[in-house]
């Protein structure tokens, strides 16, 4: 009797929260879509379809000795990416908050743009939904409890755009033909371990710093300031990725393990950390 009284109480909450993730889950699929089809209404052809490494003649030697290591002449160039991450997102302030994240990431290399399509697990039963992205020049960053009840929908800011194509730049050692100049990348060099990238996509305009290991891959990339969220202030602060552990994926090589922090005056703020699970290329053709 108590049994079936305790069920009997206990359906109806089950079913209400099985409603709630439902209708959170459609709503956040449905945007998802609308962004992914307005990054994919953006793309232009990409020019040239093959890696000429003549082209890379005349950059800053590490530069070169990049390119020529992840790159082989003759292969395709990049056109669209999609990838997907798994690792752990941190949510503290002033204490360090580790929750699991998994993530499926759609890339245009021409125009820049990506769709970033994230689910950070709070708790068991518990997750927020995460979209990053930069999509025709605009810059977007949404987060909603459940998919369902926002916390975060900012889009369409000058500072947003400035970031996210950072984002783009930095994150394209996972499509590094993306960096080549004939991408509309211009290369100046700094050391024999370090050379600066600008990239312009109509009138945002991001320079990131990229440094190179002792094989010649690419093994961090900063930018002087980046937006950083303080409260309801957007404070801009120094911003760094780390990649580590290249293999070969695609004919290129790309990194499988990543890291992003935000550089305080006294410590790095690591904010991902995670690992590549899949990643497919479509290539120019």
């Amino acid at each position: 009797m108590i049994a079936k009284l305790v069920l009997t109480l206990v359906s109806p909450v089950v079913a209400l929260v099985a409603a709630i993730l439902g209708c959170g889950g459609v709503r956040w699929a449905a945007n998802s879509r609308r962004l992914r089809t307005r990054l994919a209404a953006a793309r232009l052809p990409v020019e040239p379809r093959r890696v000429d490494l003549r082209e890379v003649d005349g950059l800053p030697d590490p530069v070169q000795r990049y390119f020529r290591r992840v790159l082989t002449d003759g292969q395709p160039l990049v056109a669209a990416v999609r990838l997907r991450h798994r690792g752990r997102f941190n949510i503290g302030d002033t204490v360090d908050r580790w929750k699991p994240i998994a993530s499926d990431q759609r890339v245009i290399t021409r125009r820049p743009g990506f769709v970033w399509d994230a689910r950070v697990r709070m708790m068991p039963g518990l997750t927020v939904r995460v979209h990053d992205a930069y999509v025709a020049g605009e810059g977007i960053l949404q987060a909603a409890v459940l998919g369902l009840l926002p916390v975060v929908d900012a889009r369409g800011t000058p500072d947003l755009a400035l970031g996210e194509l950072m984002r783009f730049a930095a994150e394209a050692v996972w499509y590094p033909t993306a960096l080549l100049p004939s991408q509309g990348v211009r290369w100046e060099g700094v050391d024999a371990r370090s050379a600066r990238a600008t990239l312009a996509d109509g009138p945002v305009n991001v320079t990131l710093l990229f440094t190179f290991d002792e094989t010649g891959r690419i093994d961090a990339v900063r930018a002087r300031a980046r937006g950083r969220t303080v409260g309801k202030e957007v404070v801009p602060t120094p911003w760094q990725g780390r990649f580590w552990g290249y293999v070969e994926r695609g004919g290129m090589q790309v990194p499988r393990y990543g890291e992003v922090a935000w550089l305080l005056p006294d410590r790095a703020k690591p904010y991902w950390r995670g690992r590549l699970t899949a990643i497919a290329y479509e290539f120019a053709s």
